[in-house]
């Protein structure tokens, strides 16, 4: 598992976590490391994020297969 540092861009966010997670596997599935932060609070499920973050060097790529998938 990757660190996230001023490396990584978050790339996505959402509050519906299998959407996330989705994203994360296409990207994935096409050679690009990606690593969810899940910030939802534990106590109240309907308040906080999930992001999606990339590599740097990975983002143009990244941007470009969630635009096409998340329409």
């Amino acid at each position: 598992m990757a660190t996230l540092d001023e490396n990584w861009v978050c790339v996505f966010e959402t509050t519906f976590e299998p959407k996330a997670s989705l994203l994360q596997s296409l990207l994935k599935d096409r050679d690009i490391e990606a690593v969810l932060l899940n910030q939802k609070d534990s106590s109240y499920q309907t308040f906080g994020n999930i992001s999606l973050f990339v590599h740097r060097s990975k983002v143009v790529e990244a941007k470009h297969i969630i635009d096409k998938n998340n329409s």
